[in-house]
């Protein structure tokens, strides 16, 4: 069988561009050198007055000016979690080299988001409350409808491929990135523009998850809120980003000299049927998607050198996955399994999350560095039982990783990529 098809019959997918708009900064160096630099991007809130929140801090996207990305007319029509979509897709194109060696029929975009237009829907209610029905925007649906960050993207690019969106709360951009490498394997497609944004650092959305009690409320030190696996972690720290992954069909990257930073090789999906916000106590449904990627990569659990974990910094959600790692990878082999959050820096960016995050797991794959949790100081024996990156990025030999998320509802995705020419 030629090593351009796996062993499935299926084409194989190279990831050849990356674009980051996050709380490291513009583009995808900026994303890496945060990562790898173990340090918090948490900051007090910037965008809203935050004074009756019980939360005041957050990982906002420093410097970020739509009009860099977008006309100024075209960028007052979107909502900020559109906005941020275009830019990281723009930015990952760029990166990729890809624009203009292939038709527009041929490239799909696929992004997800969880909430949508949070702050649009949120101005458009007070305007209706307080100045009347008819004073309400003719845009305010298509602003705040989850799917128009992919839509916006394909049309500010040109792109008529497959287009679509998902929506499974903090897992829309697994199951975004999935299905797109789905596309490309199938010959629906040779090249997708695929990942996830949110905008949800807002008063409602602060608010709303405050409510839950969700989020770290340490005022006096934002810094050192999102601490995932420790045992001092008090809630999740809320962050924003935009993040695109170009996946394309291996045979054609390399025909074109492409720089592949990493191979993608499987996908895992699964189902809790247990909560609406808790994680399933027993961990089957999560270690369900993570059998499920390796099934589908063809490889065992031996194989993984490296888990960029879900990894929230939320009292339940920690161990739930060190547990879910345990019963998918066995007690043994976990152990000797790397594992980071990189949440403890750019904090939870929600819908965005599994595109920033397999964004920096192919980086690492490529430059053998494996990013930190940091503010792991004090690990919760819950926690333990895999080799935890505490503090300090570590430099490793790593062949392949997988890069998990959890969402709101039960869905669960994980992505399986290997580092390029390691077949």
């Amino acid at each position: 069988m030629s090593r351009l098809i796996n062993a499935k019959g299926l084409r194989r997918v190279a990831v050849t561009g990356i674009g980051v708009v996050s709380p490291f900064g513009i583009g995808r160096e900026a994303a890496w050198k945060g990562a790898i630099a173990g340090e918090s991007t948490a900051k007090t809130i910037t965008s809203f007055d935050y004074q009756d929140c019980e939360t005041h801090f957050a990982c906002e996207v420093p410097g970020f000016e739509p009009t860099d990305f977008l006309d100024k007319r075209t960028a007052r029509r979107m909502d900020r979690f559109s906005q941020l979509a275009v830019a990281a897709s723009r930015l990952a194109l760029d990166d990729s080299g890809v624009e203009g060696t292939v038709a527009p029929d041929r490239v799909g975009v696929m992004i997800g988001s969880g909430i949508g237009g949070i702050e649009t829907f949120y101005q458009q209610v007070v305007i209706c409350r307080d100045r009347g029905a008819d004073r309400v925007s003719p845009l305010f649906i298509p602003m705040i409808i989850a799917n128009m960050a992919a839509a916006q993207a394909s049309m500010e690019l040109g792109f008529q491929g497959p287009l679509s969106c998902a929506t499974t709360a903090c897992a829309s951009a697994n199951h975004a990135i999935g299905d797109a490498f789905d596309q490309i394997r199938l010959g629906r497609a040779d090249v997708m523009l695929a990942g996830g944004s949110e905008a949800a650092v807002t008063y409602v959305g602060i608010v709303g998850f405050n409510a839950m009690r969700a989020l770290s409320t340490r005022n006096d030190d934002p810094g050192t809120a999102s601490r995932p696996f420790d045992l001092g972690r008090d809630g999740f720290v809320m962050g924003e980003a935009g993040a695109v992954l170009v996946l394309e069909e291996w045979e054609r990257a390399e025909a074109r000299g492409a720089e592949i930073i990493a191979e993608m090789v499987g996908y895992g999906l699964s189902g809790d049927a247990h909560h609406i916000t808790e994680p399933d106590p027993t961990g089957k449904g999560p270690a369900a998607a993570m059998t499920m990627a390796l099934a589908d990569a063809d490889l065992d659990a031996d194989d993984i050198d490296y888990v960029n974990a879900h990894g929230t910094s939320t009292p339940v959600g920690d161990p739930s996955e060190i547990r879910v790692i345990k019963l998918a990878l066995g007690e043994e082999k976990a152990a000797r399994t790397m594992v980071s959050s990189t949440k403890s820096m750019h904090a939870h960016t929600l819908g965005a999350a599994g595109a920033l995050e397999g964004g920096l797991t192919a980086l690492a794959l490529q430059k053998g560095i494996v990013p930190p949790t940091i503010n792991l100081h004090d690990l919760d024996p819950d926690c333990a039982g895999v080799d935890h990156v505490a503090n300090e990025a570590r430099k490793a030999d790593i062949k392949v990783a997988l890069s998990n998320v959890f969402g709101f509802g039960g869905h669960n995705a994980t992505l399986a990529f290997m580092r390029a020419g390691a077949r």
